[in-house]
């Protein structure tokens, strides 16, 4: 019988069958992990889960940037931004991208203007009506011309023709770019001190306008004739009398960078090959 046991068992073997393991007896219950305390629930609250769906709560916020449909205004001043960063920009352009004044000089420079702002429709009115009772009156109207800002852009070139202008602000987002991208060259050569400045808006607002191309100051009143002098002398040595403006743009996209530094490398790689 113990030969019949001894030679099935390379049988088993060869056949894969494994016996059965012994099962480890459990762990005694004084040794068992402690059961974790119960959450304490406010019975005040009652948890009431969101449901998405239909009929149900909004969906979170998410960013849908690159999912909207903008519109073809913005669609074009974005394709003109990409556009104007690609091409070469030539100086005369360039310099209305590069060469506006800084946030200091602009707040000095808007500062005196709104001193010299020009008189507003209702001030027109009141400054008419009291002329006009004056005269009913029989007397004579003081009429003394004050010291204002001037705009238009017929206004600034004859003014600056003339020589009376004593310092000509433009705005650096003229649209189209045409109306004053000849009147820096027209101040250097009459030696009329420019400056250009971001935002046709902001000086619009000096004139009570939406928008204002360029404004002109002929004089100052003589507590301003420091601060201005200052601002002329400032402006001469940075616009007038300053460095040339150089090209501007052909700053390409990513893709178009990797080309040519990939194409660099090559051609670098193949000079190394034939100094060897």
């Amino acid at each position: 019988m113990s030969g019949v046991l001894v030679s099935c068992t390379p049988l088993i073997f060869l056949l894969g069958v494994r016996a059965p393991k012994k099962k480890v007896a459990p762990a005694p219950a004084a040794a068992k992990k402690a059961a974790a305390p119960a959450k304490v629930v406010n019975p005040l609250y009652e948890k009431r889960p969101k449901v998405f769906g239909l009929a149900g709560a909004p969906p979170p916020k998410t960013d849908l940037h690159r999912f909207v449909k903008w519109p073809k205004y913005v669609r074009l001043q974005r394709q003109k931004r990409v556009l104007a960063m690609r091409l070469k920009v030539p100086p005369v352009l360039n310099q209305f991208v590069t060469k506006a004044v800084d946030k200091n000089q602009a707040e000095t420079l808007f500062k005196l203007l709104l001193k010299y702002r020009p008189e507003d429709k209702q001030q027109k009115r009141d400054r008419l009506k009291a002329e006009a009772e004056a005269r009913a009156a029989g007397k004579e109207a003081e009429k003394k011309k004050p010291i204002v800002v001037k705009y238009g852009l017929n206004h600034i070139t004859n003014l600056v023709e003339s020589g009376k202008a004593q310092m000509v602000v433009i705005a650096h987002d003229v649209d189209p770019i045409e109306l004053v991208v000849w009147l820096p060259a027209l101040c250097r050569k009459m030696g009329v001190p420019y400056c250009i400045v971001k935002g046709k808006a902001r000086l619009g607002a000096v004139v009570h306008k939406k928008n204002a191309t360029a404004l002109a100051i002929t004089s100052v009143k003589n507590e301003d004739q420091r601060e201005f002098a200052k601002l002329v002398d400032t402006f001469k040595a940075q616009f007038n009398d300053g460095p040339r403006v150089q090209w501007g743009g052909h700053i390409l996209g990513p893709k178009s960078q990797h080309k040519l530094k990939k194409r660099e490398r090559a051609i670098a790689r193949e000079l190394a090959q034939r100094t060897k």
